[in-house]
C-alpha cells in the first residue's frame, strides 16, 4: 500500500497517462478508480455523537478512543439503537 499527495493537475496527469494504456488490468483500473476518489477536500467532516461516547466509555470503564474504534467498527451508538418495548 502506498498514500502519495498530489495536486489537481497532478493528478489529472495521472489519470491521463494510465487511459493512454489502453487496455487496464486489475491493479491499473483500480488505480485510476483510487485517483477519482483522490480529492481529500471533497470529503465530509466526520461527526461523532461526543455525549454518547463519553457516556458510554464512562459506562464501560474504557478510553473515549476506545468508544471510537467500536462505533468505527460497527458498534450502534445509544442515540441510534432501537428502544426495548
Amino acid at each position: 500500500m502506498w498514500c502519495v499527495k498530489v495536486s489537481d493537475s497532478q493528478r489529472d496527469a495521472l489519470r491521463a497517462l494510465l487511459g493512454a494504456q489502453g487496455e487496464l488490468g486489475p491493479s491499473l483500473s483500480a488505480a485510476l478508480e483510487a485517483l477519482d476518489y483522490a480529492r481529500w477536500d471533497d470529503l465530509p467532516d466526520a461527526v461523532l455523537p461526543w455525549a454518547d461516547v463519553t457516556s458510554m466509555a464512562a459506562a464501560q470503564g474504557v478510553d473515549e478512543a476506545d468508544v471510537v474504534w467500536d462505533l468505527a467498527s460497527g458498534m450502534v451508538a445509544r442515540a441510534e439503537r432501537p428502544q426495548a418495548a
